[in-house]
């Protein structure tokens, strides 16, 4: 069953860089907005006469914290009609119209595997909510790998906070990779998102959920290099950016 459309207010917007930013969002009608980490909303937006035009979804960045308020973060599409419209037309108080929470990208009933997060750019939305979500309920897991991919370190979303809960969430490590980093910044690790979870599993290959979420061609590349190491397709779950 669909959730019906509400109306949220803007009560903050924070910018990450020059072309990300973050939506902080409260839905006033309902005092706790329940959703599971990893789900999404969508917004109708005022860019076209048509509605499933206007429909974008963003997975929700924040884990489910009992209040009514949730954070998205989004990045600027060159000539994208609805991050366009957020990010010139909105501001603080601006009201949105959004359904949900949607989506089954969620966490396993029980975490009785090592979990890989695999992603790229704002596809990190899902599994910040997610590992937050774990240690706050100090839920019974194996490893996490949340392996993150962008361009340079000035991209790392989220990458202070992700490297302090490596010491507060037991068995979580946060690998972020560097595509067009110089090689003069010494002490991080460059490539592709692909080299990192081919280089743990190289030796052992342990019973795992991978989880991806980003753009078609990482998730499609990730996806023949994990069956790759021999796991299984039912093994992998998506979430497709784009």
């Amino acid at each position: 069953m669909l959730e019906p459309w509400r109306t949220g207010k803007v009560i903050s917007i924070e910018n990450v860089g020059d072309a990300v930013k973050r939506f902080f969002i409260q839905i006033p009608e309902v005092d706790v907005f329940n959703f599971k980490p990893g789900q999404f909303v969508t917004l109708d937006l005022p860019i076209h006469e048509k509605k499933n035009k206007r429909w974008r979804s963003y997975s929700i960045a924040s884990h489910p914290d009992g209040t009514n308020v949730i954070e998205l973060i989004i990045v600027l599409l060159e000539g994208g009609l609805g991050t366009t419209y957020l990010f010139n037309e909105v501001s603080v108080g601006s009201e949105l119209t959004l359904r949900g929470p949607q989506g089954v990208f969620t966490l396993p009933q029980e975490i009785d595997k090592d979990l890989y997060f695999i992603c790229t750019g704002t596809g990190i939305a899902p599994f910040r909510s997610m590992a937050h979500y774990i240690r706050e309920h100090n839920i019974p897991h194996k490893n996490i790998h949340l392996i993150f991919g962008c361009r340079l370190l000035c991209d790392a979303l989220y990458g202070e906070e992700l490297k302090a809960l490596e010491k507060e969430l037991p068995g979580f490590i946060y690998t972020p990779t560097f595509s067009r980093e110089p090689v003069t910044v010494e002490n991080i690790k460059r490539g592709y998102v692909h080299d990192v979870y081919e280089e743990i599993l190289k030796d052992d290959k342990p019973p795992a959920h991978f989880y991806l979420c980003g753009w078609k061609r990482m998730i499609d590349e990730a996806k023949q290099r994990i069956i790759a190491l021999g796991y299984d397709r039912h093994d992998i779950h998506l979430e497709l950016y784009g």
